[in-house]
């Protein structure tokens, strides 16, 4: 099938900016270990100077080419509060997997969404050292190409049964929590990647089913672009309790977790979760 999704003036910028930003982190991960100047953030998350050099160029780009959108990143000084009320807001996560990234492994992305009213429809993930690009222009479908490769459309899996579930999990946030759903749900099959956006990806790809995340860590730039290709390829991402993920409220913060997974599993997963995880978000 002929690459499509292709026309809309945001995502073209917005997958260009994401290569870009690609190729500069790579390139600056490929000078070694002492070039990247890891820092820790509040919270014990670690930051590069490979973040703050693909968030200038991630930002520079939107704000050129988007002058009256608001923008939201996570390596920008301040957040606008304007994204309260503003009709378009950009959110854009420069390195989403920023541990795979410094330990030299492949499960980081470049992610940048939109959301009009509140709501994201259209966005990018985008993971270098595959060159790989999950992408939904927010007119219907969802896309991937690998490695200059024709546009695949994507689609959530048919599972529907527990049994069955292949379940992608964080690599580096683990716990009894997240033992205590595996149990549960009788899973078997496990991936682990850092990127949220990778793990939504896999989903909407057909080659995982579930994500699970119980803490409140993820912030709203981790889920824009995601969640946008999930719910376009047929998928379905909420907190642990079955709420709908906000974009209009002052705390970025997920304090409820997370749980996407093709749908057909929600409702099981949730009905599990209420019992095996009851303090989630407080």
């Amino acid at each position: 099938m002929k690459e499509t999704g292709t026309t809309n003036p945001e995502i073209e910028r917005a997958r260009e900016l994401a290569r870009a930003a690609g190729a500069l982190v790579t390139a600056l991960r490929d000078k070694g270990m002492e070039e990247l100047a890891v820092e820790h953030k509040p919270g014990d998350e670690p930051v590069t100077v490979a973040d703050r050099a693909a968030n200038e160029l991630i930002v520079s780009g939107l704000r050129k080419a988007f002058p009256t959108d608001v923008i939201v990143s996570e390596e920008s000084a301040a957040h606008d509060r304007a994204r309260l009320t503003a009709e378009r807001v950009w959110y854009v996560d420069p390195i989403d997997g920023t541990k795979d990234f410094i330990r030299g492994e492949d499960g980081f992305s470049v992610m940048i969404g939109l959301c009009l009213a509140a709501r994201p429809v259209m966005g990018v993930v985008y993971q270098p050292t595959r060159d790989r690009m999950y992408w939904t222009t927010g007119e219907g479908g969802a896309w991937m190409t690998e490695g200059g490769g024709e546009a695949r459309r994507l689609h959530v899996s048919e599972v529907a049964d527990e049994g069955a579930i292949r379940m992608v999990a964080s690599r580096s946030n683990r716990g009894p929590a997240l033992e205590r759903v595996k149990t549960a749900l009788h899973i078997k099959d496990e991936l682990a990647i850092g990127s949220v956006g990778l793990k939504l990806g896999l989903i909407a790809l057909g080659e995982r089913d579930l994500y699970v995340n119980p803490w409140p860590k993820c912030k709203a730039w981790d889920t824009c672009a995601p969640e946008a290709i999930l719910v376009a390829a047929g998928g379905v991402l909420t907190d642990t309790a079955g709420g709908a993920i906000r974009y209009d409220e002052e705390d970025l913060r997920r304090r409820k977790g997370l749980v996407a997974s093709n749908g057909r599993l929600h409702a099981a997963v949730l009905a599990r979760l209420a019992h095996l995880l009851p303090a989630t978000g407080n």
